[in-house]
């Protein structure tokens, strides 16, 4: 039986509130894996919407619980159930953008504080997808010691310097100062339900989505996004806001500016790259391998930028093996 936790704690920079959610085998005090297993949402998605949805297929929390791992879902300030910068109350153009890489790895130096106390661990092992891939990688870097192993899931890493959805030429450039990131986007941004399926739908190569994607997947995690979110109700459609300090940190690695370097992280990492990802790039993937100290690369053939919630045959068993296999490895 799968049992469940929810946990505020205070920032250890700042008047945030930082919200981290346990998911572990209950009386399982002797995981299969000592060392907890903290997982880092991406840019717009908060930690329940895109680790622990509450259908079939759609907890990776869960399924890593059951194979006996101990399992710790942060939301960074900004997200889901953690506290919102005092400047998301005012409109977006009043503010830079919110939750840049310092800050990230601030509140996820936090969290890791609280679950070693928790759980008496020496370590601890970090998954993170898209941004918090790169956000986990930042952590890392900086705190070797903490961190017994590192999967960074379709992130970018700022190998090369063409990315046209979100580099030069996008709209995250700034048409008058060229290479910098436009600020005039403001320091969050308004989520509908709908632009949640725009990328993904168009990397599914099926017509029909429900083939790839379980419908149900699908709502849950619409519907978690907008929820999470006290004030989602209060537009017409409901959209839910995230910090836009993940869209400036993404800009940089898009137009090449790395943020931290593979070569300095010493543990062991697997790097997973989904070959129809519309975020980051197989180069990121390759150069984060070829650089770092000991990693591995497993590639998703046909696999989108959501393989963990998409439909076993289509990347979302190879996904959990491949995350199972190199957490349990001696390596």
């Amino acid at each position: 039986m799968i049992e469940k936790s929810d946990h505020f704690i205070k920032s250890c920079y700042s008047d945030e509130n930082i919200f981290i959610r346990q998911v572990k085998l209950k009386d399982n005090h002797q995981p299969a894996n000592h060392e907890p297993l903290l997982l880092i949402h991406g840019a717009r998605v908060a930690g329940i919407g895109s680790f622990d949805l509450p259908v079939k297929g759609g907890s990776l929390a869960e399924d890593l619980a059951l194979a006996g791992f101990d399992i710790y879902i942060i939301d960074l300030r900004g997200y889901g159930k953690s506290s919102r910068p005092k400047e998301m109350l005012n409109a977006p153009n009043e503010s830079k953008p919110l939750v840049r890489t310092p800050t990230a790895i601030a509140d996820i130096s936090c969290a890791v504080k609280q679950i070693l106390k928790w759980t008496h661990a020496q370590k601890v092992n970090m998954l993170g997808w898209a941004t918090g891939g790169h956000w986990a990688a930042a952590y890392a870097e900086q705190h070797n010691d903490n961190v017994k192993k590192l999967i960074i899931y379709n992130s970018l890493y700022g190998a090369i310097d063409n990315h046209q959805l979100l580099g030069k030429g996008s709209v995250f450039e700034d048409k008058q100062h060229l290479e910098e990131f436009n600020h005039d986007i403001g320091g969050y941004q308004l989520n509908t339900r709908e632009s949640l399926f725009t990328a993904w739908d168009s990397s599914i190569p099926l017509d029909n989505k429900e083939l790839w994607r379980d419908p149900l997947v699908a709502n849950a995690y619409a519907e978690e996004a907008i929820n999470s979110d006290p004030q989602s109700f209060s537009y017409l459609p409901p959209q839910f806001r995230s910090p836009t300090g993940a869209m400036a940190d993404s800009f940089e690695l898009a137009i090449g500016k790395k943020q931290w370097l593979a070569k300095h992280l010493t543990m062991p990492i697997l790097v997973i790259f989904s070959q129809n990802d519309f975020w980051s790039r197989k180069a990121d993937a390759v150069a984060i391998v070829n650089e770092a100290q000991q990693a591995q690369l497993v590639e998703i053939p046909n696999g989108t930028h959501f393989a963990h919630l998409d439909r076993d045959k289509y990347g979302r068993s190879l996904f959990i093996s491949s995350v199972i296999d190199f957490l349990k490895s001696d390596r």
